[in-house]
């Protein structure tokens, strides 16, 4: 449905009983020369959405399929947000996909697990909210889009040992989809955080193999199957796009489909509100300050503030970073901090999806299987252990945090020998491949043919790390790590070499020479935003609802609290929230 736009408005159209950020917007255009008369109507829509990713494209999408006019507005020249740039896992109990795949899942355990994992960080309402909507979600998203997904089979739930955790997870992702149906606007597609290997075909899933196709049967074979799906997509002219790349081309073809305009280059610069409801946006657009109006809802989808420096030094921990993060560099806390000037509340704001990072030059990379691998293991500034190096990423930064500032972890140090060098993929760099001279040049790596010159490169007590890594060796080679339990839990098996005996993820360092990473507090993005509703309405402190707003994704306080029930908790909540707030938008909860 095209918008109305009628040109300029009146003062009185603009104004109208303004209060709060629109006529904090009033004022500050009077002092700046120029009347709020002046500020051109762009446009007018039942539901205006702030953000491209996947939380604003499913939210302008279904807004679109429940019959309203939409526009969805993005900040960045390319569509996708970090959803492009991801993995793409998508943690959503009971959908339709893990049903059809066997997967022994119920209502009753999905609920009993999301509140042992959540606990009272986040309402219950909230929790059953997302349980309950996410599998429709999934439905409507495959009825209305090309999207189809696939189980991360073996992707354990992040706490599988507490009530109704699954070892064989509940996540999913995005299957294979050729980048052809998109035309012309895939070139707007923001790209993913790493490259797919040239001539490959790779889903999250296969990545765990892939960094074991030197040493496994099956590793090869995944990396054989990678090829040939490359291969076949080449022969057939197509442009195969998986991950988070599939994902957001999914959704964006569903806009288009649906003849949901997107602009690009449109950042916000503050919410518009009348008689204390919120009944627009306004936005820079071509260069310029516009208004767009919103009949029934204004839906921020603009993601959390990682790579704003400032926010994250008020609200998060020391010692903190914004090139740290591996989140869409757009993402400076816009929507976050127009909400508050509305009236919102924040909750989650010291908060983050975090992970150990390594800060290679360019860009850090957030370390996944590397820490975890057989072979290698982690110590602090003073040359202990202090993790289990195979717990769940947020956790592993957590704990970096908790710990007492006279004694830290940060930076810490990933130490690694050469046989685990020579068995396994780093990153983008083969087994037995010397790694790239900048990452030494940057400090980012050491390498070195004995523990004390080790140990004296990275600024540890010699004593202290020969000390933990005979500690260390002993255990692996018993296959019981009695001090952090690495290999208890079944999540800390996931990427891990099935080979090793008899704990897959514990092996002894003996082969010189040497690595140690230095390892950050990094994140896929903040978890902190505006506090909502079971229907994603946005609330004030005081616990009333801010009428006509709504908020999903990173730009909200996250479902999952200061936990992390799987592979997936950003971005199952974010779609699912999204939908539900166009729901609500459109009287359909």
């Amino acid at each position: 449905m095209a918008a109305t736009h009628t040109g300029s408005p009146t003062r009185r159209q603009v104004l109208g009983t303004a209060t709060g950020a629109g006529l904090a917007l009033a004022v500050a255009g009077a002092q700046q020369g120029a009347s709020a008369a002046d500020l051109p109507l762009l446009g007018t829509y039942d539901v205006v959405v702030i953000g491209a990713g996947a939380a604003g494209m499913t939210a302008g999408l279904t807004a679109a399929k429940q019959g309203l006019s939409c526009v969805v507005v993005e900040k960045a020249a390319t569509f996708g947000g970090s959803a492009a740039r991801s993995g793409a896992g998508i943690w959503i109990p009971n959908n339709p996909v893990l049903l059809a795949a066997g997967v022994p899942d119920t209502p009753a355990k999905a609920a009993a697990y999301l509140a042992a994992v959540v606990g009272a960080d986040v309402p219950a309402s909230r929790q059953q909210a997302f349980l309950a909507h996410g599998p429709a979600m999934i439905s409507f998203v495959m009825a209305n889009s090309p999207l189809r997904f696939r189980w991360m089979e073996g992707y354990s739930d992040y706490y599988p040992e507490l009530p109704g955790g699954l070892p064989g997870g509940r996540s999913i992702e995005p299957d294979q989809l050729d980048g052809n149906v998109l035309g012309p606007e895939l070139a707007r597609l923001n790209p993913p955080y790493l490259q797919v290997p040239v001539g490959m075909v790779v889903f999250s899933a296969d990545y765990k193999w892939l960094a074991l196709a030197a040493v496994s049967v099956k590793g090869a074979a995944v990396a054989a199957e990678c090829l040939a799906r490359g291969t076949k997509a080449a022969l057939l002219g197509q442009k195969p796009l998986t991950m988070g790349q599939s994902l957001a081309a999914g959704l964006r073809k569903g806009l288009l489909d649906a003849q949901v305009p997107l602009w690009l280059d449109t950042p916000l610069t503050d919410l518009y509100t009348e008689g204390g409801a919120v009944t627009g946006a306004v936005v820079t657009r071509d260069g310029s300050p516009g208004l767009l109006r919103a009949r029934r809802g204004v839906v921020v989808g603009s993601g959390g503030f990682e790579h704003n420096a400032a926010m994250r030094a008020r609200y998060q921990r020391q010692p903190i970073g914004t090139e740290w993060t591996v989140g869409a560099e757009e993402n400076t806390g816009d929507g976050i901090r127009a909400g508050e000037r509305a009236g919102a509340a924040l909750g989650l704001m010291d908060d983050a999806w975090w992970g150990p990072a390594i800060p290679l030059p360019g860009q850090p990379y957030f370390c996944l299987a590397e820490r975890t691998l057989p072979g290698g293991l982690m110590v602090n500034a003073a040359g202990r252990r202090f993790v289990n190096e195979a717990a769940p990423y947020s956790d592993v930064v957590h704990t970096m945090y908790d710990r007492d500032p006279t004694d830290p972890d940060i930076p810490a140090w990933l130490i690694v020998d050469q046989n685990y060098r020579n068995r396994y993929l780093f990153r983008d760099v083969a087994p037995a491949f010397v790694l790239p001279d900048d990452w030494y040049g940057s400090g980012a790596v050491h390498k070195a043919w004995s523990w004390d010159t080790l140990a004296s490169a990275v600024g540890i007590p010699a004593g202290a790390l020969r000390a933990t890594v005979d500690r260390f060796n002993s255990q692996a080679l018993n296959g019981k790590d009695t001090d952090f339990h690495r290999g208890d839990s079944a999540y800390d098996h996931y990427y891990t070499d099935p080979v090793v005996l008899p704990n897959s993820c514990l092996a002894p360092l003996w082969l010189p020479p040497y690595y140690a990473f230095r390892i950050v507090p990094g994140d896929l993005g903040t978890k902190g935003g505006l506090v909502t509703d079971a229907r994603a309405r946005v609330l004030r402190a005081d616990g009333s609802v801010i009428p006509g707003l709504y908020a999903a994704g990173n730009a909200s306080s996250a479902v999952m609290g200061h936990s992390y029930a799987g592979a997936g908790s950003t971005i199952g909540p974010a779609m699912t929230f999204g939908y539900v707030a166009a729901l609500d938008i459109a009287g359909r909860l």
